[in-house]
């Protein structure tokens, strides 16, 4: 199966480079809201998986049931560290389908994983490894530009990162600064600091007296709000008029009770939002900006590399001015294939951050392998290498997005997010959904990434694609027979705007013929 998806056609690749690069008005993000009938099974399955944790939960108290591994994860004499219901939920509904999640690979996060199977002789409490391995189409991880390599001048260049350098933390100070320097002229910025950890530069580098904070950004900007110490407010998902209601209050009203007028105001958003697929609207978010005086912080993590025409992020997909965005933010584990993260901005916004953030402070380097990892991407994407691998790799993974979004679509699932993002969630609904799906999907060979609560809403459970520009039109292909099959087994196709057809009604190639 393997040798199968690793062949490509000459013509297939062809058919999809034969689709132009496009770029979408953000209206087009008008999510589709489930049927009745499935928002009411949603709920109503729900009510009944916790109606039986509830009576399973007694008859362990009175001693009916006997499980020892369910115990409360809240250590004993001290303060909880989970809320009550975070408990319930693990031991009763999560358990159920822990099976899907955090599932091992023993490869490269490429195109191709190979998935080690396991299995559970106790319905999910514990596993034990088969010594088998499932090869399947990699549709879970965010290597965009298809960085994740073991061979090329990227896996070369941190070859010899390793040969010269070993892979400590101690000498890689100058070799940072070579990195920090290529993305201040990649961002058009007047500099640029580099961390270890993504989720770190949001954790520990967010400032502020009043942050308003978009109600989907990501975990790591959440805690990053309130380690600062700001008043936070949040605001609904790329809704400008409410944006603005806040800023309008904030300003009009000032501080609460001492009524003194905020000395910082910090927008926070995402440009990419990895739940959501959708894009932030930056030009009118940055308009709010200065209408108000404020302060924009764009966490560009799932957006550089990904977007843009030079895949510059949302910044370069929406023409807007660099120096209007007060602090860059992006991460090196999506398209670059490496890990860390890095701010940007003006020189003395980042020389404050050198000397007193903590991140910056208290952690050590990247080593030199993953430092020349994200040089070597970087080279390649700005087109320093003297090729254009750069930017075919930008246009294939837009096409590969339009593709398997377009068939998506017309094939009557609800998908949500914008038309040139590489997160393309698929709804699910109903909780059940989440485990049969990705065990379905992971029997026809594709691996794949189901998303519920408490990461959604309850009644938004999801199975999130996330497209590269490493995958061939035969890999999407299959992905999209394997999907049709397993949407119609599950009842996924409940669109009201596109009425459900299957992929054999459809003919795969006609939009690229049309166009």
């Amino acid at each position: 199966m393997k040798d199968e998806f690793s062949k490509i056609s000459s013509s297939s690749k062809q058919m999809l480079q034969n689709v132009p690069v496009t770029t979408t008005n953000i209206d087009d993000e008008k999510f589709e809201e489930a049927p009745t009938w499935v928002a009411v099974i949603t709920v109503l399955s729900f009510a009944l998986h916790t109606a039986l944790g509830w009576l399973r939960d007694f008859l362990r108290y009175i001693g009916l049931e006997k499980k020892k591994i369910v115990i409360d994860p809240n250590p004993k004499d001290f303060a909880p560290l989970y809320l009550s219901y975070e408990c319930f939920y693990t031991r009763n509904l999560y358990q159920r389908v822990r099976d899907v999640f955090n599932q091992p690979i023993v490869s490269m996060a490429g195109p191709i994983v190979d998935v080690m199977e396991r299995v559970s002789d106790d319905y999910n409490w514990t596993f034990r490894f088969t010594g088998r391995s499932l090869p399947a189409i990699n549709l879970g991880s965010y290597n965009y530009l298809g960085f994740a390599e073991n061979r090329g001048p990227c896996a070369e260049q941190a070859i010899s990162a390793i040969e010269a350098c070993g892979i400590a933390t101690c000498r890689t100070q100058q070799y940072m600064r070579t990195l920090e320097f290529m993305m201040t002229d990649y961002l058009g910025v007047e500099d640029c600091i580099a961390f270890g950890m993504g989720f770190a530069t949001n954790a520990l580098n967010i400032p502020g007296d009043l942050i308003l904070s978009d109600r989907r950004n990501h975990i790591s900007i959440i805690l990053g709000a309130r380690l600062s110490g700001a008043r936070i407010c949040t605001f609904n998902h790329n809704d400008m008029k409410d944006l603005e209601h806040h800023l309008s209050e904030a300003v009009g009203d000032g501080q609460p009770r001492k009524f003194r007028p905020w000395k910082k105001i910090l927008i926070i958003v995402e440009g990419v939002y990895s739940m959501e697929g959708s894009l932030c609207k930056l030009p009118e978010i940055v308009a709010l900006k200065k209408k108000y005086k404020a302060y924009l912080y764009v966490d560009e993590a799932h957006s550089i590399g990904a977007i843009g025409s030079r895949g510059r992020g949302v910044v370069d997909y929406w023409n807007v001015d660099p120096n209007d965005i007060d602090i860059h933010m992006g991460t090196f584990t999506k398209s670059f294939g490496s890990v860390g993260g890095y701010i940007a901005g003006k020189k003395s916004l980042v020389d404050y951050i050198r000397v007193h953030s903590h991140s910056a402070c208290y952690s050590s380097s990247m080593s030199a392998p993953i430092v020349y990892q994200i040089i070597s991407a970087l080279t390649i994407v700005t087109g320093r290498d003297g090729t254009n691998d750069g930017q075919k790799r930008i246009r294939q993974l837009s096409r590969n997005v339009h593709y398997f979004r377009r068939q998506l679509v017309d094939m009557g699932f609800i998908v949500y997010g914008n038309k040139d993002s590489p997160v393309i969630p698929v709804m699910l609904f109903i909780p059940a959904k989440i485990a049969a799906v990705n065990r379905e999907m992971l029997k026809r060979g594709c691996a794949v990434v189901t998303v519920g609560f408490p990461a959604t809403k309850i009644t938004e459970s999801r199975v999130r694609f996330c497209i590269s520009a490493s995958h061939t039109k035969e890999m999407l292909d299959h992905a999209l027979r394997a999907f049709d099959e397993v949407g119609f087994l599950t009842g996924l196709q409940c669109s009201k705007r596109n009425p459900p057809r299957r992929l054999y009604e459809l003919n795969p190639d006609k939009y690229l013929e049309e166009e």
